[in-house]
């Protein structure tokens, strides 16, 4: 069993798998980085100097200190149940920037695999419209002679 074990993890594939969720993670938090700290601190400052990690609606009041809560964190300690309608958005806007990024690497790796189209090897018999031969000087169909010019 541990033989096999080893050779499934030694399989390129699997690697390659490992490779690619350490790459996404790492990438995740770059984006979340992106997001919590350049895109979000303008945004909360066009808003009103809103940070969006402290918009939440209280459910229920904490046992430890009464509302008003000045931020989330003051609403946790406090014991209080809340509803994270910011925390929310910043992970949708950070979903989005991962999203787009994503898109272009897709978009970028397809361009680079694409083989360009063979060249052609028919071509249309001019009386006929028929497919013969690049190098025919006459048309295997109607029998037309095909000159030098065409």
């Amino acid at each position: 069993m541990l033989k096999e074990f080893r050779t499934f993890i030694a399989r390129g594939n699997v690697v390659d798998m490992a490779v690619g969720l350490t790459i996404g993670i790492a990438f995740g938090a770059v984006a979340r980085s992106l997001v919590d700290d350049v895109l979000m601190p303008p945004i909360g400052l066009l808003l009103g100097n809103v940070d969006f990690q402290d918009l939440f609606i209280v459910l229920r009041a904490g046992q430890l200190q009464t509302p008003p809560y000045v931020n989330l964190a003051q609403a946790q300690e406090a014991g209080a149940v809340t509803l994270n309608y910011g925390m929310f958005i910043n992970t949708l806007i950070s979903f989005l920037v991962v999203a787009v990024a994503m898109f272009f690497v897709v978009r970028m790796a397809n361009q680079l695999q694409r083989q360009p189209a063979p060249a052609p090897t028919e071509k249309p018999c001019p009386h006929c419209r028929m497919a013969i031969p690049l190098e025919a000087s006459r048309c295997p169909h109607c029998t037309s002679e095909l000159g030098p010019s065409h």
